[in-house]
């Protein structure tokens, strides 16, 4: 099954508005999505660029959010649990929460994915992308995702 993600401040495969690198105010944009199955337990959200020049770099991990949640709000908070319910993880920037884009040179894109999982993970905070791909194995029910791009304007 496919879920479908989307968001009000980006449109697929458009440039992500400087607002939310970090280049403006490196504040998470909003995202939506649609098409979660019913007997969905929870839903993950990773945001990550595999145009990195040392591999691919993640800048959001967001897990054990409940099923009947179908956005996340422009500028979430860092710091606790996701207003939703849920946990951020630790992104490559080792912190928690969003760490916007900052590519090095040239356009890069973003992946900002979705996944419906037929268990609610129960992890501890602060896990990392390699943790919970690794816990969500062989319980992915559907998923989804929106490709946005940025690059550095420089004087």
């Amino acid at each position: 099954m496919t879920i479908t993600v989307t968001s009000l401040a980006f449109a697929a495969m458009q440039a992500i508005p400087s607002k939310y690198t970090c280049d403006g105010e490196n504040i998470s944009p909003p995202l939506s999505w649609s098409g979660v199955p019913a007997n969905a337990k929870s839903i993950v959200q990773i945001c990550d660029d595999p145009d990195a020049p040392a591999g691919t770099w993640v800048h959001w991990v967001c897990y054990d959010i409940p099923a009947s949640v179908d956005s996340l709000a422009e500028d979430v908070s860092a710091a606790g649990a996701l207003p939703c319910g849920g946990s951020q993880g630790i992104n490559d920037f080792r912190k928690p929460g969003y760490g916007g884009p900052c590519p090095p040179g040239g356009t890069h894109r973003y992946f900002f994915k979705v996944y419906a999982l037929d268990v609610m993970l129960n992890l501890s905070k602060g896990k990392t992308k390699k943790d919970i791909e690794h816990a969500m194995k062989g319980h992915v029910i559907a998923s989804g995702e929106l490709i946005g791009t940025y690059s550095r304007r420089r004087p």
